[in-house]
């Protein structure tokens, strides 16, 4: 189903979302960067973004989480009280494409209750986005979204155009049946050919055609040491990243030795902590080894599809400049 919604709505529409849960919007945090922001108003809103340093992933699978307290003495478990709805509005393709992935993992590979449960209360609204120099989704397959989202706005030189993605998305729509029109033949065409100006403005590939393979085949390559040099192993690649899903669990036990608490928080395969278990033993021990894994896991099929969604955000915010497209063309022998 596909509606129009014209520039002079935007106001309302974006008011009623607040009746659907607390609104997450794209908003300057510190000059240049941009951020998910909490209740974020229609001012503060910037729809032009290219990128956010932390992906809205972050929402549904938090950085670091409360799973629950407990108390030994009393043998008890006391886990956090329901969480609020929430509305993402202004999600891109790629980070559209990573939540999919995620739904595979924590939905489907291996249930995750907190995950699955903020999913649920959770409404994606999609807006169109145009590539800076870092992009590549359009290599990936993830510069359009078909699917995995509520509601997706296209701009149009009038308005937006709007597709209808779910059944939560027809729940936006009837909140405010009257400030959304049928699209008209001259939207449609306005909305192909934006498209494909959009596709046009694409500068950076990656090939990812037998990626895997190569990847496998790479072990011994230099490319690995070299980088390793340059490498901070400071793990913020893993932090910016939509895809990863890392995590570590630690109890954390009170002064009274008795009650405590069970926290989640995000991990990175960067960090040489990561790959140390029992014994001091760690099955990953140097920089080099770490950064293959990283990139063969990046270039992964296992769950269906590929694990990089070609967002740039660990080439854009790596302190030490390394470019991931670069390194890859590098596997490839095409540089």
């Amino acid at each position: 189903m596909y509606k129009k919604l014209f520039v002079e709505d935007i106001g309302v529409f974006f008011k009623s979302l607040n009746s659907l849960g607390i609104v997450q919007g794209p908003a300057i945090l510190g000059g240049s960067s941009h951020e998910f922001k909490q209740d974020c108003s229609l001012n503060e809103l910037d729809l032009t973004y290219t990128r956010t340093m932390i992906p809205p992933k972050k929402f549904l699978l938090k950085a670091e989480e409360v799973i629950f307290e407990f108390d030994e003495e009393k043998a008890e478990l006391r886990e956090p009280s329901e969480e609020e709805r929430m509305v993402i509005f202004g999600i891109h393709p790629c980070d559209i494409h990573a939540l999919q992935l995620l739904d595979r993992i924590y939905i489907n590979e291996i249930p995750d209750k907190y995950y699955i449960k903020r999913r649920e209360i959770t409404f994606l609204i999609g807006v169109s986005c145009h590539p800076d120099e870092h992009c590549f989704c359009k290599s990936t397959g993830t510069s359009y979204a078909t699917g995995g989202f509520d509601l997706f706005l296209h701009e149009l030189s009038d308005g937006y155009f709007v597709r209808i993605g779910s059944e939560k998305g027809y729940e936006i729509l009837r909140a405010n049946s009257s400030i959304y029109k049928d699209v008209e033949a001259r939207d449609i065409e306005e909305f192909k050919l934006s498209e494909r100006k959009r596709l046009d403005e694409f500068k950076l590939e990656l090939n990812v055609i037998g990626l895997q393979n190569i990847l496998d085949l790479a072990y011994s390559n230099p490319v690995w040491k070299e980088t390793a040099d340059k490498c901070f192993g400071c793990g913020v690649c893993n932090l910016v990243c939509p895809t990863c899903r890392c995590y570590d669990v630690n109890d954390y036990m009170n002064l009274d030795l008795k009650t405590g608490e069970r926290v989640r928080i995000w991990d990175s395969c960067m960090l040489r902590k990561h790959g140390l278990v029992a014994g001091g033993l760690n099955f990953r021990p140097t920089r080099v080894e770490r950064l293959i894994n990283r990139f063969n896991c990046k270039g992964s099929l296992r769950e269906g599809l590929f694990n990089c969604v070609g967002c740039g955000r660990c080439t854009v915010y790596c302190p030490a400049d390394i470019d991931f497209v670069e390194i890859m063309k590098k596997v490839r022998s095409e540089l």
